[in-house]
């Protein structure tokens, strides 16, 4: 450069380049403590992540936890809800059981019970006619014909032996019916002349007849066959008892002499 010695010129050159050996020599020592750093922040990021991850498998951890404690709860209410369920139902089943063995035995029997049907139907039909034959003689020629169509209806062979043994049942049940209702119809007392009279019937324990002008009535004696008067006051219990059936009259106690002892009615 003109004007400058070369010495001075030399100086400025070192210098310049002192200065710049300085400053690649300061970002060298910078570079080399950002390092570090940059590996402590990557390790600390790395020790979040793990951290983090631990919590996660953690928390999923007391999940499951919390979920087989819940479905072992529901397990254990469930099996308690069905031993309750099995106690209720246990008698139940202890009949279901009896019932069972009763059909098997009945089924085992089957072939011996058709066997012995018709004579057990003919056996019934002979027991009606003689009961109805020694009862009380009311409507006696009705119930009697129920019993003549029973034996027309057993001589029916193509009648099946199901339908015979119903008809005969149903026979028995009007029969004891009779004892257990109260029933009052107009009929012809037989005698010399024979007479109209309403007659009442008391079940199986009380027979009587009143003529319409109420001046006659008796009651029937099962013991002797006939009939024996009764006095105003009897027949004015009749008289109520008819107005009673018919239902003419509010239901009372009757004060009637029986036709027979409740001991012998049943």
């Amino acid at each position: 450069m003109p004007g400058i010695p070369r010495t001075f010129r030399e100086t400025r050159v070192h210098n310049r380049a002192s200065w710049i050996h300085w400053s690649l020599a300061g970002l060298a020592l910078t570079a080399a403590a950002s390092a570090p750093a940059t590996e402590l922040r990557e390790e600390a990021i790395e020790a979040q992540r793990t951290q983090a991850g631990l919590q996660a498998r953690i928390d999923g951890a007391d999940q499951a936890v919390r979920e087989r404690l819940q479905a072992l709860r529901q397990a254990r209410e469930e099996t308690r809800r069905l031993a309750r369920y099995n106690a209720e139902l246990s008698p139940l089943v202890d009949q279901q059981a009896e019932l069972l063995a009763g059909r098997r035995e009945a089924l085992a029997t089957l072939s011996e019970t058709r066997q012995a049907l018709p004579g057990l139907l003919r056996d019934m039909v002979e027991r009606l006619r003689q009961w109805v034959a020694h009862d009380m003689p009311f409507l006696q020629e009705e119930r009697l014909a129920r019993v003549d169509s029973l034996e027309a209806m057993l001589a029916d062979p193509e009648l099946a032996s199901d339908e015979k043994l119903s008809r005969v049942l149903a026979a028995w049940r009007s029969e004891l019916d009779y004892g257990r209702g109260l029933d009052a119809w107009r009929g012809e007392l037989p005698g010399e002349p024979p007479r109209e009279v309403d007659f009442l019937r008391l079940g199986r324990v009380g027979w009587y007849y009143l003529t319409p002008d109420g001046r006659r009535g008796g009651v029937w004696q099962a013991a002797t066959g006939d009939w024996r008067p009764l006095d105003e006051d009897a027949r004015g219990e009749v008289r109520k008892g008819l107005l009673i059936v018919r239902e003419q009259r509010a239901p009372e106690l009757l004060d009637l002499p029986l036709s027979r002892s409740v001991e012998n009615a049943s």
